[in-house]
């Protein structure tokens, strides 16, 4: 048993070594955890006892989910607890495993993107300006299909059903699949700037590709590529000098994107100043835009991975049994995170 994979379990049921302990005949607190550290040894008979209870599959104690989450990007809010840090954060490294199980029967598109270094003299914008033109998106027009774009370019993206103290978080897997995960139950034009925000992340904030100093605020950048990415300033600067509240939902019914985030914008290309900008949030506050905004604008969906999903149960007929056989994980999380109904279109290699 890898005593790594009994930590993810553990873990990924919340519990904690004492609660876990205390649920099997014959586990200590203090035999557990040295065992989790790699320190000691549990008898076989305690070993099949956890695998029953935790309800993993006894091959899933051989495989190994390594996923780096904790070096990975969010968008989160501040008051999140550690608890619900680490459930979203084991939710995510099942998904990044899955991708890269599947990616030894699964040909994953291609990554045709360039990473740049912020400290090379490459401003946010400039790489923002630079990724559109890679994704041959027209200078002057709104990114419209913002899932399918950049699924087409390599970034698998997953819409995940969370807790909404999450906006979004990206990573890269052991394999080097880019991953962005969004929360699902956002707002449209707040969701179209995380995973801009996060595609930021990956294009700039990849430690693989180049050092980071320590100095640098990589959630200012974030923000910064993914406003000129949906917003890019020598197109919409003109339409936010003198700006006016009447005037910000037709801009966001163009540019897709929230009428703060074009007030914001409007603020950081110093087309209206400080009290303008206040008078805008407090109208927006009085307005109850703060919490709902007008204008629901158009997303697209991801279908990559459902896709991939959706091919072993049609092209290999695999069941629900034969899928968590394959990925050695229980059937529920596999129900709960990948089940989908869509067609696909992609290679078995």
């Amino acid at each position: 048993m890898n005593h790594k994979q009994l930590t993810f379990a553990r873990e990924f049921k919340g519990y904690s070594q004492t609660e876990l302990s205390n649920k099997i005949q014959g586990l200590s607190q203090s035999n557990l955890s040295k065992f989790e550290k790699g320190l000691g040894v549990l008898s076989e008979d305690l070993q099949k006892k956890i695998i029953d209870f935790l309800g993993f599959p006894e091959d899933f104690y051989n495989r190994k989910i390594n996923t780096i989450i904790e070096n990975a990007n969010y968008r989160k809010r501040a008051t999140v607890s550690k608890t619900k840090i680490l459930k979203f954060e084991n939710k995510c490294k099942v998904i990044g495993y899955v991708i890269d199980e599947l990616s030894e029967s699964i040909e994953w598109p291609d990554f045709k993107l360039a990473p740049l270094n912020v400290e090379d003299g490459y401003a946010p914008e400039y790489i923002a300006n630079y990724t559109r033109r890679l994704l041959k998106v027209n200078v002057d027009e709104p990114i419209k299909n913002i899932f399918s774009i950049l699924e087409t370019a390599g970034i698998i993206i997953y819409e995940i059903n969370d807790d909404e103290k999450f906006d979004g978080v990206s990573f890269i897997t052991d394999k080097g699949n880019p991953i962005i995960i969004v929360n699902k139950n956002f707002s449209n034009d707040r969701k179209r700037f995380t995973i801009a925000h996060e595609l930021g992340h990956i294009l700039m904030h990849n430690e693989n590709n180049f050092p980071i100093s320590s100095y640098r605020d990589k959630e200012k950048e974030a923000n910064q590529f993914a406003s000129e990415f949906l917003m890019p300033e020598n197109y919409i600067k003109n339409s936010l000098r003198n700006l006016k509240l009447s005037e910000v939902g037709n801009l966001k019914s163009y540019w897709l994107t929230s009428m703060s985030s074009i007030i914001r914008r409007a603020k950081d290309l110093k087309c209206i100043d400080d009290n303008r900008y206040k008078y805008f949030l407090i109208e927006m506050s009085r307005n109850g835009f703060t919490k709902k905004e007008p204008i629901e604008v158009f997303i697209d969906k991801p279908t990559c991975l459902k896709n991939a999903i959706n091919l072993f149960k049609t092209d290999l007929a695999y069941s629900l049994e034969d899928f968590s056989n394959y990925t050695a994980l229980p059937k529920d999380i596999i129900d709960e995170l990948f089940n989908s109904d869509k067609i696909v279109k992609l290679k078995i290699s």
